[in-house]
C-alpha cells in the first residue's frame, strides 16, 4: 500500500527568509497562509512583480541591510537601527555615514582579516601536519629497509 504523502510546508516567515524579503512588506495572502516546498521553489525561479520590488526597493531585512551596509547584525543594533531600511535609507547611510557606521565598517573588516589570518594558520598548520606526517612514514619505511637489508646481509 503507498501512502500519499502531504508536503512539505514552511511558516511564511521562514519562506520570507529563503526568499529575502521582509515579511511585513509582503502581501497579506503571503504573510497568513503556509507555504510549500514547491511554490518556494516557483517563487524563486518566477517571482512576481511584488517580490522583485521588495528585492529591489525594500524595506530589506536585518540582513539584508547589514550586508548592504557591511556591517553585522551586531553592528546594526548597536547603531540603533532597529527597523527595516529601504534602498534608498541605505544609500543615504552609505552617502553620508554616520559615526557609528564608520566603527562598524571598520570594526567588520577587523573580523574579516583576523579570520582570514586564521584561515591561513589553520591552513598552514594542516600542512605542517602533512609534512610530519610524511617525513614520519619516511623514517618508518627507512628504518624497516635497513632492516630488511641487514636480515639479509645475515647481520
Amino acid at each position: 500500500m503507498s501512502t500519499e504523502r502531504s508536503p512539505q510546508t514552511m511558516k511564511p516567515s521562514t519562506a520570507a527568509q529563503k526568499l529575502g524579503i521582509y515579511l511585513p512588506a509582503a502581501p497579506e495572502e503571503f504573510q497568513n497562509n503556509d507555504i510549500s516546498r514547491t511554490e518556494l521553489n516557483e517563487l524563486l525561479a518566477n517571482p512576481p512583480q511584488w517580490i522583485v520590488d521588495l528585492r529591489l526597493n525594500g524595506p530589506h531585512p536585518r540582513p539584508i541591510v547589514a550586508g548592504k551596509l557591511g556591517v553585522s547584525n551586531a553592528g546594526l543594533a548597536r547603531g540603533g537601527v532597529d527597523e527595516a531600511l529601504t534602498t534608498a535609507q541605505i544609500q543615504e547611510l552609505l552617502a553620508a555615514p554616520p559615526r557609528w557606521l564608520v566603527t562598524e565598517r571598520r570594526t567588520q573588516a577587523d573580523v574579516r582579516e583576523e579570520n582570514a589570518r586564521l584561515k591561513q594558520r589553520d591552513k598552514e598548520r594542516i600542512e605542517w601536519a602533512a609534512k610530519q606526517e610524511r617525513i614520519a612514514e619516511r623514517e618508518a619505511s627507512d628504518a624497516a629497509n635497513r632492516a630488511a637489508r641487514a636480515e639479509r646481509e645475515g647481520r
